[in-house]
């Protein structure tokens, strides 16, 4: 899967289905797709944390740090990588089965997942700084909301779904594992 798919998809989404079903095909496309969505996803979090220290933003705290002092890992292992991806994909990418033969199909891709991403300005707290920078804030999750509409019209709601969820996995285990060995995140 080259990076051009995704752009030309990003560019004119189109409800066009894989007819491949072959389980290998799909994990090594998946796999492809997963990694490229994780490197764009470093990328803008690093470009972000980049900028917080440059220019000296005050963020507030972060979601991910209020629930971790309140639950435990597990928890929020079953709430990052089985409820979100769940509740997400059913609520952002679902009714993008009620448009797939509809001239406004890239309409209702787009507003999905500018939602999508806005929805996860919930991550920080809301402050002056934090709207004004919710466009850039929120990149990375718009990022992955293109990548998770590509999945989805391609291979089907439940691939993005696991999809979703295998991305969460990989991005919040590091920081679970640092919190159960009491190492600050900075």
């Amino acid at each position: 899967m080259e990076w051009n798919t995704i752009l030309n998809f990003a560019k004119n989404p189109v409800y066009q289905e894989d007819t491949n079903t072959d389980l290998k095909y799909r994990l090594i496309i998946l796999s492809r797709l997963l990694m490229s969505a994780l490197t764009i996803s470093i990328f803008l979090g690093m470009l972000i944390g980049g900028l917080k220290t440059a220019f000296h933003l005050d963020l507030g705290k972060h979601a991910l740090d209020d629930f971790m002092a309140e639950y435990s890992a597990l928890t929020l292992l079953l709430a990052a990588v089985i409820l979100a991806p769940f509740f997400e994909e059913l609520l952002f990418r679902g009714p993008l089965y009620f448009f797939r033969n509809s001239q406004y199909f890239n309409y209702a891709f787009y507003s999905l997942t500018l939602i999508f991403g806005f929805y996860h300005i919930t991550n920080f707290e809301l402050t002056a700084t934090t709207l004004a920078l919710a466009p850039l804030l929120v990149l990375p999750q718009m990022s992955i909301g293109v990548f998770l509409g590509f999945v989805r019209v391609r291979f089907g709601l439940p691939w993005a779904m696991a999809f979703h969820a295998v991305y969460n996995f990989v991005l919040v285990t590091p920081m679970l594992i640092l919190h159960l060995l009491e190492i600050p995140v900075p």
